[in-house]
């Protein structure tokens, strides 16, 4: 099972139903200058496979995986400052909390992943992109 995304490239994998995860793609869309990031919702076939690949447990992990060819996977906070750690000033500042302990990171993120679809709401269906950012997303 081959998961081709490219040279220098990285995969967000993220909720396509949930609306906090719909503008965080668009939110990286905007500032990845170096265009280094892809996009595939987990719920996608692309997402499926690297779920089954690496044996993801969507019971405990069901808001962002980032996948590097090279490296592997990362998830929840700490996937979130390495994604945070590619973008531009001041975006990228946020890579300094890399240095607090993943749990205490995840304690934090895992409080805002369980209540998202009650603050910000969520989709019947995963977003479709428009035109313009179809190159960057996988199915």
């Amino acid at each position: 099972m081959s998961i081709a995304i490219g040279k220098g490239k990285n995969l967000i994998l993220f909720d396509g139903v949930c609306n906090l995860c719909n503008h965080s793609v668009l939110y990286v869309i905007k500032r990845d200058k170096a265009n280094v990031y892809l996009f595939a919702p987990l719920q996608s076939d692309t997402g499926k496979q690297i779920i089954r690949k690496f044996g993801i447990d969507t019971n405990q992990i069901d808001s962002i995986i980032l996948y590097n060819p090279e490296k592997g996977i990362y998830y929840k906070s700490t996937a979130a400052l390495k994604i945070a750690s590619k973008l531009g000033f001041p975006t990228n500042l946020l890579s300094v909390f890399l240095i607090v302990p993943a749990v205490i990171r995840n304690w934090v993120y895992d409080f805002i992943a369980k209540n998202r679809y009650k603050w910000y709401g969520k989709k019947e269906a995963c977003m479709i992109p428009t035109p313009e950012l179809k190159s960057k997303f996988l199915e």
